[in-house]
């Protein structure tokens, strides 16, 4: 195997990285040897006792699902168990979530009824369920005025443009700020985002430090701390050394206001 110098490892990857949005290399170069045990397999299907007609027209490859194990990913995986863990415990009778994964909101209808608050609303019919258009930067809510309320894994692509919205260094501390208006008086935030080395990853994402959000949050009062490593372990109470040394780990913070 051919193993190559930091400098060079970099530059790959940041190539990598910038012919992506184009398509993904590796799967495009898997895909040649897998069309031949397509074709293999659908001719070997198609001669099989009760084996349904095969019109060339519906034919849909599916070429990169042999694998393993089941494929997850792992920060959000684990970010919304976590936190729909502690909405139900709370036993809230309505909860807002702030541009979080779709999946997770709509889940959480099962249990409370939820506000939407996205730049982009979320079309959907669902009882217990209410979409808003709104930014993260001004939320359309009076100060002090949501007990339960979640924003995972959004604030670190504020103010990089990628959804839209306008450029501002500032923006996660900023949604930080607003999300810190919004909560009532002895309510309960969770908040979630990757932590590290503090670095930016234009114009995918940030990674603070987990310090860095603790500063940002300072009006509000941290109930615990929970994370995601590098190796994709989930972990109660890790130290903020071990969450700040790392290269891309996930903190769920949970806070109140006081």
């Amino acid at each position: 195997m051919v193993k190559f110098s930091n400098p060079i490892k970099n530059f790959l990857l940041t190539i990598y990285r910038l012919v992506l949005p184009f398509g993904e290399p590796i799967k495009f170069l898997n895909a040649f040897p897998s069309y031949i045990l397509f074709f293999v397999q659908m001719i070997k299907y198609s001669g099989m006792k009760g084996a349904e007609k095969i019109k060339i027209i519906d034919i849909a490859p599916q070429l990169h699902d042999k694998l393993s194990t089941t494929p997850f990913l792992r920060h959000y995986f684990y970010q919304d168990i976590w936190a729909a863990r502690n909405i139900v415990q709370s036993k809230t009778n309505w909860h807002v979530d702030v541009a979080s994964r779709i999946d997770y909101v709509g889940f959480l209808t099962s249990v409370t009824k939820v506000t939407f608050i996205d730049i982009r609303p979320l079309e959907a019919n669902l009882p217990n369920f209410d979409s808003r258009a709104g930014s993260i930067l001004a939320m359309p809510f009076d100060d002090n005025s949501i007990p339960s309320l979640s924003c995972l894994h959004v604030a670190e692509h504020i103010g990089l443009g990628r959804y839209g919205d306008p450029l501002d260094p500032m923006g996660t501390k900023n949604a930080c700020k607003e999300l810190t208006r919004v909560l009532s008086k002895g309510g309960n935030l969770y908040f979630s985002l990757p932590i590290g080395k503090e670095r930016l990853c234009y114009n995918a994402h940030r990674i603070h430090s987990p310090q860095q959000i603790l500063e940002y949050f300072s009006g509000l009062t941290l109930v615990r701390l929970s994370g995601i490593d590098d190796n994709n372990n989930f972990i109660e109470n890790p130290t903020l050394e071990m969450l700040a040394n790392s290269d891309y780990a996930c903190g769920l913070f949970h806070f109140t206001k006081e």
